[in-house]
């Protein structure tokens, strides 16, 4: 009844729209899901592995949400939605975690024993994200939407991307459980386009108008050859140092 009590008060502590404990008792799938794996785990502990499957199976047909009956989890969870997690069967999850729709925590098919993630304390793992194989994600980490985790993610982290990388790490706790990830695809392309503007600067032509780091666009000039003839500027530029460096030769 512990770990039932802790994961009331983390559904009311993480789910801004919770308005009372009774409500998430009698409402919430992901709570119930995990309510009910609480018994199957505890079935299959004392070896009546086939009552926890039964338990387990229904628990999916009520609420989308599939926890192997061997599963390890803490006290203090939470599955916000829930439609669609799959929990695989040695996976392990510890207190203060936060897992959204359609999360796997699964195997790779390569492995035994062993198979599936292990997820440390006051862990995010946000909507559709993959976490697959006998990693460790480690505690206060974040795991962004849609991405594909196959490596061990160090403490304290961001991850995002397929497959997923680690963007942010320091030892700071993460306090705060949000959305709010970086993009590093936009964010490399913003430092490219910066890059560019400095050389078109250099050699004074001005096609980075046109880069994802500036307002205007395009369709803004309301001319149809608007890049043609930066690109013909900017070759016309470049005849022009070529010309410039072969007088110097002379």
């Amino acid at each position: 009844m512990g770990k039932i009590k802790m994961d009331l008060q983390t559904a009311l502590e993480k789910d801004p729209a919770a308005r009372n404990k009774f409500e998430i008792f009698f409402t919430y799938g992901g709570f119930k899901a995990l309510y009910r794996h609480r018994f199957a785990h505890w079935f299959y502990n004392h070896k009546m592995k086939f009552l926890a499957k039964v338990i387990s199976c229904g628990t999916r047909r009520k609420t989308g949400i599939d926890i192997h009956p061997a599963a390890k989890i803490a006290g203090g969870v939470f599955i916000d939605h829930g439609v669609g997690v799959v929990i695989g069967e040695t996976v392990e999850i510890g207190t203060n975690v936060l897992i959204y729709q359609g999360v796997t925590l699964g195997g790779t098919g390569k492995d035994t024993g062993k198979r599936h993630p292990t997820i440390e304390d006051n862990v995010m793992i946000s909507a559709g994200a993959k976490v697959l194989g006998p990693i460790v994600v480690g505690h206060n980490s974040k795991i962004g939407a849609g991405s594909v985790v196959l490596k061990d993610v160090p403490p304290n982290s961001t991850v995002v991307g397929v497959p997923g990388r680690v963007v942010k790490f320091n030892d700071v706790r993460v306090e705060d459980i949000d959305q709010k990830l970086p993009d590093p695809i936009l964010e490399e392309f913003a430092r490219l386009n910066r890059r560019i503007e400095k050389l078109e600067e250099a050699l004074q032509v001005k096609s980075c108008k046109y880069s994802i780091t500036q307002e205007n666009a395009v369709d803004e000039i309301g001319e149809e050859n608007a890049i043609e003839r930066e690109i013909v500027e900017l070759e016309n530029a470049i005849d022009n140092i070529k010309d410039n460096i072969n007088k110097k030769e002379k």
